[in-house]
């Protein structure tokens, strides 16, 4: 199990967005026929509509979805960080965010420049959570607050992706 947050200590996921922490739950991310792992490199232009995710765990169990931006707006001067692009909560374990409560929509990666890490942290809930607050504002959120406001705990799993802006011509 520990070597699966080898990566995110590498891509300095542990340390600039969450803390350590052991995975409990499997989480898997695909856009269109593309299978994220940790690191990878996605295209915006892949990346316009949410990506597919199925999680493992028992039905009875809730979990709560972020997809967050460190990055904003740029990975040399964050002032922003970090950008919320997705939040889903009350999500049954062993299924996917569709069959949860979308209490922010998905917004696509957009950077403006330099690669960007975006990061979708799984936590576990204790207990439904019904309806949460939407942010203010997207920009400076904070996973480790918005996890401890919750009681959340620690992630349950963790997967990053980069992405970079695309010359104009070569999109599609």
């Amino acid at each position: 199990m520990a070597a699966s947050v080898d990566p995110l200590v590498v891509g300095r996921v542990i340390g600039d967005v969450v803390d350590m922490f052991v995975p409990s739950v499997n989480m898997s991310v695909h856009y269109g026929s593309k299978h994220v792992t940790n690191g990878c490199d996605i295209k915006p232009s892949m990346a316009i509509n949410p990506p597919k995710i199925t999680l493992t765990g028992h039905s009875d169990e809730l979990y709560t979805l972020i997809m967050i931006d460190p990055d904003a707006p740029s990975p040399s001067e964050p002032s922003m960080r970090e950008w919320i692009h997705w939040m889903v909560v009350d999500i049954p374990g062993g299924t996917n965010p569709t069959r949860g409560k979308e209490i922010l929509s998905y917004m696509g990666p957009k950077p403006p420049v330099g690669i960007h890490r975006y990061i979708l942290v799984l936590f576990q809930q204790k207990a439904p959570l019904g309806l949460v607050e939407q942010p203010p504002t997207r920009a400076n959120f904070n996973t480790r607050f918005f996890a401890g406001h919750l009681d959340l705990g620690l992630p349950a799993a963790t997967i990053y992706f980069n992405a970079q802006k695309e010359p104009a011509n070569r999109r599609r």
